[in-house]
């Protein structure tokens, strides 16, 4: 299982997007593709997020969680590890 979420993107790059994946809501994929197209649609989408855009990428795989994150651009998240488990954190905002 795939999900993808992005933030400020355009909508050619959801369009290419939803060839392979399921978008039930606007910037948000869901769907179960292999590894390498994974990989490349992750890779297209990178390329495409705006300046100011962003995106979160999480996957099955095999650590205790049962899933990894990727996270590219402006999302205002953080993924920490501690100790092998991934948490999010947002930091505070800066004034």
């Amino acid at each position: 299982m795939v999900v993808m979420i992005l933030e400020r993107t355009d909508s050619r790059t959801r369009g290419e997007l939803t060839r392979w994946l399921l978008e039930p809501k606007a910037g948000v994929f869901v769907g179960t593709v292999s590894a390498l197209v994974r990989d490349k649609l992750w890779q297209l989408a990178c390329q495409r997020v705006g300046g100011s855009g962003g995106g979160i990428l999480v996957y099955n795989t095999d650590n205790e969680q049962g899933f990894a994150l990727r996270l590219w651009g402006d999302t205002t998240r953080v993924v920490r590890d501690f100790d092998g488990l991934n948490l999010v954190t947002v930091p505070p905002k800066q004034s």
